[in-house]
């Protein structure tokens, strides 16, 4: 049972705990939403405004946040790292400047830990790169170009690398984690590649194909990439604990589908709610969860059974979901605080 789990069970019953933004955030009230009959918790703080997308690191029990405010140029953006049981933001890091006339900075989007190297890793969409940066202090290490608008990062922390998903020109670049050099470059023409999952033991990585209601499956073992059809508007993708399973968060369809990868097929379609946006596997329970944007809620899939389980209310427009070990973390664009502050949300899955 890893720290976070142990510590959860531990502190079930505390309903308020408080969260403390810093040069972007105003301080909040982590709040209990809530049990429904199903038995998962909610508890959620305000943290700042422009959240994206949230990493959870078990070397360090932290929670790393992206945040990122307004078009280019950009010049309001952090890397946070939360306190995953309180939610209480612990240190807040501000990107390099790229442009001192307008005060712009490489602005910070998807983001990855890796606890191997004790690195967080960052998606720079509007600056067409990926950077790294020191679990430890919050260092910039790198900033690496060339991932035309770079949307998520996976890491592969066994063979020492990093996979970054180039939305603008249907590539998968690999870098390798000890020397941040790129390694690979993989382009299936005509794709768009948005969300990644990695599987672990094989080293195979799956990316989502926004525009053409695919998988892409890059396989250490495969001469070519294998295109897997799936949902409509496939935005996100996680695997099953086996790796032998796929689901995506079909964003046009507001489904998630169930894919056998053996097959190469959709096994099951669950409609989740409007806008599904980012989709999470959790190993503990067997559990998915979906963030539907536009529904705003997150629910909760028994992919067996091919239904929706649970329906869970956090804060308008969910934008992200990930999950460790019984516990999911989701990040929002509510805009519910005196400042517009989004939240966090820490969801306890049910059995």
């Amino acid at each position: 049972m890893s720290t976070i789990t142990r510590r959860f069970r531990r502190t079930a019953a505390t309903a308020v705990a408080l969260a403390a933004g810093s040069s972007l955030a105003l301080t909040g009230t982590a709040t209990a939403q809530g049990k429904p009959a199903a038995g998962s918790t909610v508890t959620s703080a305000q943290l700042t405004a422009g959240l994206y997308q949230s990493s959870y690191s078990e070397r360090n029990h932290v929670l790393w946040a992206t945040a990122a405010v307004g078009r280019p140029p950009v010049t309001k953006s952090s890397l946070m790292k939360v306190d995953p049981y309180s939610l209480k933001v612990k240190a807040t890091y501000t990107p390099p400047v790229t442009d001192a006339a307008t005060g712009a900075v490489e602005a910070v989007y998807g983001v990855a830990v890796d606890d191997e190297h004790n690195t967080v890793w960052t998606t720079n969409t509007r600056n067409n790169s990926v950077s790294v940066y020191s679990q430890r202090d919050g260092k910039h290490l790198a900033s690496l170009p060339n991932v035309a608008h770079a949307r998520e990062v996976v890491v592969d922390e066994r063979r020492n690398t990093v996979w970054a998903s180039a939305f603008g020109d249907g590539t998968l670049v690999a870098f390798d984690s000890r020397t941040f050099k790129e390694k690979k470059r993989v382009t299936v023409a005509g794709t768009q590649p948005t969300g990644l999952a990695l599987n672990k033991r094989t080293g195979t990585v799956y990316a989502a194909d926004l525009g053409g209601d695919r998988l892409v499956e890059v396989s250490p073992y495969a001469k070519e990439p294998r295109l897997i059809p799936t949902g409509d508007g496939p935005i996100s993708v996680a695997l099953s604990a086996d790796g032998r399973t796929a689901y995506t968060a079909d964003q046009a369809a507001g489904t998630l589908s169930v894919l056998n990868l053996r097959e190469g097929k959709v096994t099951k379609t669950v409609p989740t709610g409007a806008g599904a946006l980012s989709v999470a596997a959790d190993t503990r329970t067997g559990k998915v969860l979906v963030a539907n944007r536009g529904a705003g809620n997150v629910t909760v899939v028994d992919p067996r059974k091919g239904a929706v389980v649970e329906t869970l209310a956090t804060g308008a427009n969910p934008n992200h979901v990930t999950a460790t070990r019984g516990t999911a973390f989701v990040v929002d664009k509510s805009a519910v605080g005196p400042e517009r502050q989004d939240q966090a949300h820490r969801i306890r899955v049910s059995r």
